[in-house]
C-alpha cells in the first residue's frame, strides 16, 4: 500500500529503482535529452532537480552529494565535473524547473505513455523563442469606439508569422516500422524529420546516418524505412498498416521477399 508516500515505487524495490533513477539521471546530464515512459520522466523530474540545485554551489560536500545520486561509478566522476563546470553557470539564474518533459504518442506493442525528458537551458529553439517574443496586449474599452491597427493585422503578416513554427514540427517518425525513439532522434538529428525528407533519401544513406550515431544503431536494417515513408507522405496508411503486418521489425519476410 501507498500509505502517503510522495513517490512511486514503479513497480521495483528500493535498491533497484535507486539503480534505475541513478542511470536516467546519468544518461539525462550526458545527452541533455532523453526519451522515457511519462511515469519514469516524472520521477526522473523530482530525483534530479534536487541535485542540479546542488550544483550552484561548489563544495566538496554538495560534489559527493551528487557522485553519490548519479550511483558512484566511473562514467560519474565526468559528468559531476561537467556539471559543476558547464551546467551549473547555464541554470545559476534559474529558481528550479531545470527540466521539460515533452509528451510523445505511446509505445508500440504495450502502448505505454512515452514523453522526452530535456534539460530546460540547452533546448536552443525553445529558449531562443522565448526570449525574443514579446507578448502585446489590446485594451478594450466598454463603449464601441474604432478598433485599434493591430487588431486588423494583414493576413499574410500572421501567416508569415505562423509559417516558422508550422516548419519546425516535423512527422512522427517512429510509425515507420523498425525506427524507435532513439532511432528517430539520430535522423533529425541529420535532418530528416519528415517522411518526406526520409523519402528522399536512399537505404545506404541512412545506414551510414545510424553507424555514425552514438546509440549504437548500427545493427538495424533500414531496407524498407524509404519505402515506408513515401507511404506514409503519401497519406496511404492502409497500404503501410498492410504492409508493416507482414514485416519482421522493418525488415521483410521470406514471403515479402518472393513477391
Amino acid at each position: 500500500m501507498k500509505h502517503g508516500k510522495k513517490f512511486k515505487s514503479l513497480s521495483r524495490t528500493k535498491s533497484h529503482r535507486k539503480a534505475l533513477m541513478g542511470n536516467l539521471a546519468s544518461e539525462l546530464i550526458k545527452h541533455k535529452r532523453i526519451s522515457t515512459t511519462l511515469a519514469k520522466g516524472k520521477e526522473l523530474r523530482k530525483y534530479v532537480e534536487p541535485l542540479l540545485t546542488k550544483c550552484k554551489t561548489d563544495t566538496t560536500h554538495n560534489r559527493r552529494l551528487v557522485f553519490k545520486g548519479l550511483l558512484s561509478n566511473e562514467q560519474a566522476k565526468g559528468l559531476v565535473a561537467e556539471m559543476f563546470r558547464d551546467i551549473a553557470p547555464k541554470i545559476a539564474d534559474r529558481p528550479g524547473g531545470y527540466t521539460r518533459i515533452i509528451k510523445l504518442a505511446p509505445r508500440q506493442g504495450d502502448n505505454a505513455p512515452m514523453c522526452f525528458i530535456e534539460l530546460v537551458d540547452y533546448n536552443e529553439v525553445y529558449t531562443a523563442g522565448g526570449t525574443t517574443e514579446k507578448k502585446t496586449t489590446t485594451r478594450r474599452s466598454r463603449r464601441g469606439g474604432a478598433k485599434k491597427t493591430t487588431d486588423t493585422a494583414p493576413a499574410e503578416t500572421v501567416a508569415a508569422k505562423a509559417a516558422p513554427k508550422a516548419e519546425a514540427k516535423g512527422d512522427d517518425l517512429t510509425k515507420i516500422e523498425g525506427v524507435g525513439p532513439k532511432t528517430a532522434e539520430a535522423l533529425a538529428a541529420a535532418g530528416m524529420t519528415t517522411f518526406k525528407a526520409v523519402s528522399e533519401s536512399t537505404p545506404e544513406v541512412v545506414k551510414e546516418i545510424l553507424d555514425a550515431a552514438e546509440a549504437n544503431l548500427s545493427s538495424l536494417d533500414p531496407t524498407t524505412w524509404v519505402d515506408q515513408a513515401k507511404l506514409a507522405a503519401d497519406g496511404k496508411w492502409d497500404e503501410l498498416k498492410k504492409w508493416q503486418d507482414e514485416m519482421d521489425g522493418g525488415r521483410p519476410t521470406d514471403s515479402g521477399e518472393e513477391e
